[in-house]
């Protein structure tokens, strides 16, 4: 398979998957191309899959430009940055990784929780500054017992409402139909849900119907008690109106994995006590993302030695 070319569109920041591909295919790696244009138009021929991630994938325009495309490989579950309905026109095959990093994100959506109520990175800093020596840090707030409402009950809600229950927190949920084998409690809208909970965790696919299903409503809803956060994806939430919302105190917290436009994050937000910020990292950790490299990987040998795809999306 050393002739078959693949088209790497994301950066080639993990040297695992790099070295994997190199291995088995000759890798063209489309960030390090000073001419991206003419860097595709060269080896248009040649290339007959893409590997892409959350951030940069295989839009309509791409596609059209690489006659002989017959699989994109994701190296990340969400698909937003791949053409899906292209890819079914011209009979396309599109995987991703999910699964494997069901865990790491629903893992890190408890730690926000926790850091954001129990203000850990505030108190990290408190005793790092020497504050410490001049009196206690203030009373912050309990987890345990807490009202999680979760919007998307697919695998990584799932797994975060498993983890929540553990910390005797009740469970509700919103996904476009009611989930006929779930025991949690059912919202029709994401108005309703963030009303009726404490903590509001953003866990859907981005879709169109999905961009912006956090607006200033929704905001208002959970109140200036109430924590979001969201793992899911930056354009999940209106982030102008949540910037609003924490500056003037009619959102209680935010831990934030995800931003509208990666990696510029608001600098309003720098500042908040009760706002933790991370550089998304959901699924970053050495076995998951080696695992995720396998499944890259694993797709693309399938696909090419006419085997069943491993993880197929179209």
């Amino acid at each position: 398979m050393e002739s078959i070319g693949v088209l790497m569109t994301c950066p080639p920041n993990f040297p695992y998957l790099v070295e994997e591909l190199e291995k088995r295919f000759t890798l063209y790696k489309l960030q390090n191309a000073p001419d991206k244009t003419h860097f595709i138009n060269s080896h248009k021929n040649s290339i007959r899959a893409v590997v892409g991630n959350a951030g940069f994938g295989a839009d309509a325009e791409l596609i059209e430009q690489l006659p002989k495309l017959e699989i994109v490989s994701s190296f990340s579950v969400g698909l937003d940055k791949v053409d899906l309905p292209k890819c079914k026109e011209k009979r396309i095959r599109v995987t991703n990784t999910p699964d494997v990093l069901t865990n790491d994100v629903a893992d890190l959506a408890i730690g926000l929780m926790l850091a954001v109520l129990r203000r850990l990175c505030e108190s990290d800093r408190y005793v790092r500054s020497g504050k410490w020596k001049k009196g206690d840090y203030k009373l912050t707030t309990k987890f345990t017992g807490k009202s999680v409402g979760i919007i998307g009950l697919g695998r990584i809600g799932m797994a975060i409402a498993t983890r929540a229950e553990a910390f005797s927190c009740p469970i509700s949920y919103y996904a476009r139909t009611e989930k006929p084998d779930v025991k949690y409690r059912y919202y029709p809208s994401v108005i309703e849900l963030a009303a009726n909970c404490q903590i509001l965790v953003v866990a859907c696919a981005l879709t169109e119907e999905t961009h912006h299903i956090v607006n200033r409503e929704v905001m208002n809803a959970l109140g200036p008690k109430g924590v979001l956060i969201n793992i899911g994806r930056g354009p999940h939430v209106d982030e102008p109106e949540l910037v609003s919302a924490l500056l003037e105190g009619r959102l209680g917290g935010a831990g934030l994995d995800v931003f509208e436009d990666e990696p510029n994050v608001p600098e309003p937000l720098f500042g908040l006590e009760n706002v933790v910020l991370l550089p998304h990292v959901g699924s970053g950790t050495v076995e998951t993302r080696k695992a995720m490299a396998d499944l890259v990987v694993g797709n693309l040998e399938a696909h090419f030695l006419k085997k069943p795809l491993l993880t197929p999306v179209v």
